[in-house]
């Protein structure tokens, strides 16, 4: 009789892909964070950077700023990466958007991003609450420039040029993933619909950006290839962070990418024809969005960095 070979049982501990030290992030504290922190409750508002466990939300409150989230905090979708609980909405409200503005105003902020859960049960896909909520926060807060972060509303072109009439600075669309893996990452969603949506905005006139999150099982050659994709369709802005468990039922971190890799795909990226490319481990898609703003800012500064622009001007 043949004898089999004794396999040690791995625990899940050991088995589970160990957090490297470059993810630590300091606890929010300070005044500032106290502050946001207070005007967020006060009026009742949801945040991203609650909602999506966010590691960055001690240093953007800590300065004062925050994304907000409108159309409530339960999504009709269901993505394996998002912490945001998914369910049935509660019905739309109509006062959210002044209530936006005020705290937006109360804050005193030069910038500010606000984003959405995915309304899909709804006719116009909540497109008309995000063209109330983006001219409220224009009228009571004229000198604040402002990102959105839109859903693919099916890819419904009307849906998406109610955010194009309204005018925001920056309108982002978050891709997530590489083609490969969006059925398994975004399952309602599809790469090349949200490739249109990037396309429609563009034509619309606006400054466009989106966001993909490494270390899923993505192939480097994978990303690089959605890259030339986004460019195809005249990204202007990407943003490149690590992908972090949110609890134990969402997709599992299938690596920690090195600092070393984003940097080198910042490089690619500027390479390849993006205006500007956020690129790290702890990097989020509203991180440093004040930044984003203004056309021809990051390309200058990594220009400057690769001794280009003296180069150029002997």
């Amino acid at each position: 009789m043949q004898e089999l070979p004794v396999v040690q049982k791995v625990s899940p501990e050991t088995s589970k892909v160990k957090k490297p030290d470059w993810l630590r992030v300091k606890l929010p504290i300070g005044e500032n964070y106290k502050h946001v922190r207070g005007l967020v409750d006060h009026h009742k508002l949801h945040t991203i950077c609650e909602s999506g466990n966010c590691p960055n939300m001690g240093e953007c409150w800590g300065a004062g700023t925050a994304t907000f989230m409108i159309l409530g905090n339960v999504c009709t979708r269901s993505c394996g990466f998002c912490s945001v609980a998914t369910g049935r909405p509660d019905p739309v409200d109509w006062d959210e958007p002044q209530r936006v503005a005020e705290a937006i105003h109360l804050m005193k902020v030069k910038h500010a991003v606000i984003t959405s859960v995915d309304r899909d049960e709804l006719k116009d896909g909540g497109s008309t609450i995000w063209y109330n909520t983006i001219k409220a926060v224009k009228n009571l807060n004229p000198d604040t420039t402002l990102e959105t972060l839109i859903p693919d509303f099916k890819g419904n072109a009307d849906q998406v040029q109610k955010v194009i009439d309204a005018a925001p600075e920056v309108v982002s669309h978050n891709m997530e993933t590489v083609e490969r893996m969006t059925r398994q990452v975004r399952i309602q969603a599809k790469y090349r619909r949200s490739l249109e949506v990037l396309r429609l905005l563009k034509e619309g006139g606006m400054r466009t950006k989106t966001g993909i999150m490494l270390g899923l099982g993505e192939a480097k050659e994978e990303v690089i290839q959605t890259m030339h994709d986004l460019v195809g369709v005249g990204v202007d802005v990407l943003t490149l962070g690590q992908y972090l468990q949110p609890t134990k039922k969402h997709l599992p971190v299938h690596r920690f990418v090195h600092p070393d890799e984003f940097a080198e795909l910042r490089e690619i990226g500027y390479e390849i024809g993006f205006d500007y490319v956020e690129s790290g481990p702890l990097v989020r898609s509203s991180y440093h969005s004040e930044r984003h703003v203004f056309p021809g800012y990051g390309k200058r500064k990594w220009m400057e960095e690769k001794g280009m622009l003296q180069e150029a001007s002997m």
